[in-house]
C-alpha cells in the first residue's frame, strides 16, 4: 500500500487556475490533496495527473454509489490514475462494495479502497427524512460492518462515530475523518465536526480539512500549525 500522510487537503474549486494556486501554496511533504465531485467535473482526470507531478499523494473523493458492475468498472479506472486513496457509498450495499473492491483488485496501484457511512452534514433529522428508523450511531455501525465484510480498507466518518466501531475493526483499519474544524463552536454546513486534536485523540487515522485552509491568508501556516497540534 502507498504510504499517505495525515492530513488531506480539500480543494473544493471549479476554476482550475484557482485551484492549483491554492495547491502550489501547500507543502507535499506535509499533507496530500483531496480532489472532490466540483474540482473533478470541472477539471477531468487532467487535474489528477497535475496535481501528481507536483508530489501530492491524491484522494479522488467521488463516493461511487450505483449497480455493481459500474462501480467496478469506475473503481479500476480511477485506481489506474495512481490515486492513494478513493472511496464508495457504504448506502450502495455489500454486493456493490465486493465489486468495487475487485475493481481496485485488478489494477497494478492498489490504492486505499474506503467506504462513506453517513455524511458529517447529516444529523438524527436528516436519517428520518430520507425513512431511517435505525438511530444514527446504530446506522453507522451496520455500514461499517459492510465495509469490513467487504475486505475494504477503512471508513469515512466522524470522529465521534470511532468509539462505536473501533473494537470490531481489523488492525491497520482507516478512519478517515471530514468535518474538521480548528474551533468546536464553527458554523457552517457540517454538523457532526470536531477539531484536529479531538479527532486524532478519538482514533482518527486521517483528517480532511477544507476551508479553515483553503480560506486562511496563510494556508500553509494554519497547516504547519495544525501538524504540530496532531504531532
Amino acid at each position: 500500500m502507498n504510504v499517505i500522510p495525515k492530513l488531506f487537503i480539500a480543494i473544493d474549486q471549479n476554476n482550475i487556475n484557482e485551484a492549483k494556486k491554492l495547491i502550489q501554496m501547500l507543502p507535499p511533504e506535509i499533507c496530500g490533496i483531496k480532489v472532490g465531485k466540483e474540482l473533478f467535473t470541472a477539471c477531468g482526470p487532467e487535474i489528477i495527473e497535475w496535481i501528481q507531478k507536483k508530489e501530492f499523494k491524491v484522494f479522488l473523493d467521488l463516493k461511487y454509489h450505483d449497480i455493481p458492475n459500474t462501480v467496478k468498472n469506475a473503481c479500476f479506472v480511477a485506481s489506474k490514475m495512481g490515486v492513494s486513496i478513493l472511496n464508495v457509498h457504504a448506502l450502495g450495499g455489500k454486493d456493490m462494495m465486493l465489486a468495487a473492491k475487485e475493481g481496485v483488485d485488478k489494477s497494478t496501484n492498489n490504492p486505499y479502497l474506503i467506504a462513506v457511512t453517513l455524511l458529517t452534514s447529516m444529523d438524527s433529522s436528516n436519517l428520518k427524512e430520507i425513512g431511517f428508523t435505525s438511530k444514527i450511531n446504530d446506522q453507522i455501525l451496520k455500514l461499517s460492518k459492510s465495509a469490513i465484510d467487504s475486505k475494504l480498507d477503512g471508513v469515512v466518518c466522524s470522529a465521534q462515530d470511532i468509539k462505536n466501531v473501533k473494537s470490531m475493526v481489523p488492525k491497520d483499519f482507516l478512519f478517515v475523518t471530514p468535518g474538521i474544524r480548528l474551533t468546536s463552536s464553527s458554523k457552517d454546513d457540517q454538523k457532526r465536526i470536531s477539531t484536529p486534536s479531538e479527532a486524532i485523540e478519538m482514533g482518527s487515522s486521517i483528517l480532511v480539512i477544507g476551508r479553515p485552509i483553503t480560506e486562511a491568508k496563510n494556508p500553509e501556516a494554519v497547516l504547519k500549525k495544525i501538524m504540530n497540534e496532531i504531532s
